[in-house]
């Protein structure tokens, strides 16, 4: 794995966590991030980045699956419990359910070992970008709080209000696609525009997980969906006014 050039330092001087048992792989990660500006923290084990999370809050977890003390996927799904930050798994998995599996708990994106440490680089900080735009700091969107056939989204919180009261906590991902959707409604969005990144690859779902995702929080019937609606050959369409606050 080769190193990247160093560039300017991160803009976002943003909080990594490293959940990495291999030394040396976790070294190549912290070096490289480091030299693009971002503050970063290595964990060997899933006890001790649980331990740090009841006192900090990072931008971003990379998380590899193969730990020695808890499955990877076990600790991804604690951490969507008690932060709303990034979160990039990293792994030597390469089978699709892995990284599906990932995606349905939260992650917002991938990356299969072995790797360049450039790809990973591009990878977190494309994850930050669109964290960032999700968040209530929004240049075109300042308001805080959305509102569509009763459902509430406050978008700083990342908590999404059922018209019955019950609240449930969006990942940093579905926060993100929501958002994009309630800024256009009735228009009709690409994968690229969801995701807000050009060049998918057609065989990426993440962006169609994410939409499950949110179908199944949404819709009466995720299968016969009237809110997110699939505009076949084009793209997806929020079919619902949206007012904000």
């Amino acid at each position: 794995m080769s190193s990247p050039s160093p560039v300017a330092p991160s803009p976002l001087n943003a909080l990594i966590y490293i959940v990495e048992d291999d030394s040396g792989v976790a070294q190549i990660m912290q070096r490289n991030l480091a030299e693009f500006g971002f503050h970063v923290e290595v964990f060997s084990t899933a006890a001790t980045v649980i331990r740090r999370l009841k006192l900090e809050r990072p931008d971003l977890c990379i998380v590899d699956l193969g730990l020695p003390d808890m499955d990877g996927i076990e600790l991804m799904s604690h951490i969507t419990r008690v932060s709303s930050c990034g979160l990039l798994v990293v792994t030597g998995r390469g089978q699709t359910i892995d990284r599906v599996m990932g995606l349905e708990l939260g992650a917002d994106d991938y990356v299969v070992k072995p790797f360049e440490p450039r790809e990973l680089v591009a990878r977190v900080r494309s994850v930050l970008r669109r964290r960032t735009a999700s968040g209530s700091g929004s240049v075109n969107r300042p308001c805080r709080y959305a509102s569509f056939l009763g459902w509430r989204l406050d978008c700083s919180a990342n908590l999404l209000c059922s018209p019955d009261g019950q609240d449930n906590f969006l990942g940093t991902a579905e926060i993100h696609v929501l958002r994009v959707f309630l800024e256009h409604p009735y228009q009709i969005l690409t994968r690229e525009q969801l995701f807000g990144q050009r060049n998918i690859s057609p065989l990426d779902r993440s962006i169609d997980v994410r939409i499950s995702r949110l179908r199944r929080k949404l819709e009466v019937d995720p299968q016969q969906p009237k809110i997110i609606k699939t505009v076949y050959g084009s793209g997806y369409m929020l079919s619902a006014a949206v007012e904000w606050s």
